[in-house]
């Protein structure tokens, strides 16, 4: 596997998860399938993850913390179950040994909340309350936090939707920004981006994403020039 991969975030970068093959990862019942690595096995690493049924892992923490986003499936470790829709943010410090019953996928992002003192996050976005955006595009918000600069958030828009401009334009991401695509299908009128898909822009997009279905998606800003 590269020790690098999409490393430098000043360039755009895109990916569709759903064309890619899985990898192994240290696990024999954990697979993966990378998006950007800055530096090798245990550094800066976004992710989609499988568990098989019945996988587990040792007890360990996370330096510099982990973000899981819950595909499919139900994520769970000793601190509790996590179905379908759940956000997590483990912070620096937090220790637990995941496992999946009956197996799950998820969004990973592992080394990109350095600083002590970060709150441990638990949403579960199927039951919260999402707020109206604008026409057509419903958000809920996942993390922020005035002692840092990133903000995290989900984003439901019905067919025909626009993402609002001023989520996701250069004033608003001036320090960079990723969406995931976990359901439906987006286009910025010459590229479609389905369910799957990853992109990462790293000072905002000037171009319009209109969603085709009914679609939602992760939306993550102001992380890129953050040193970790």
């Amino acid at each position: 596997m590269p020790d690098s991969l999409n490393a430098d975030f000043s360039r755009p970068a895109a990916m569709d998860t759903a064309m890619m093959d899985w990898q192994a990862s240290p696990s024999p019942t954990v697979w993966r399938k990378r998006l950007d690595l800055l530096d090798g096995e245990f550094s800066r690493v976004t992710s989609v993850v499988r568990y098989d049924p019945d996988s587990d892992f040792h007890s360990h923490d996370h330096p510099q913390g982990e973000e899981i986003l819950v595909l499919e499936g139900t994520f769970s470790d000793e601190h509790g179950n996590y179905p379908a829709g759940t956000f997590l943010l483990n912070p620096q410090g937090f220790r637990h040994a995941p496992f999946s019953k009956d197996g799950c996928v998820l969004f990973v992002k592992l080394c990109q909340f350095a600083g002590e003192g970060r709150d441990h996050v638990v949403v579960h976005s199927r039951s919260a309350d999402w707020q109206a955006a604008a026409p057509g595009v419903e958000r809920l918000s996942l993390y922020e936090d005035a002692a840092y600069p990133e903000d995290i958030m989900l984003l439901r828009l019905a067919p025909g939707a626009s993402l609002p401009a001023t989520l996701i334009n250069t004033a608003a991401a001036p320090q960079g920004l990723e969406i995931f695509v976990t359901s439906g299908r987006l286009t910025d009128g010459r590229e479609r981006y389905g369910s799957g898909a990853w992109l990462r822009e790293p000072s905002g997009f000037t171009s319009e994403l209109t969603a085709q279905t009914e679609t939602t998606l992760y939306l993550k800003r102001n992380h890129l020039s953050v040193k970790t």
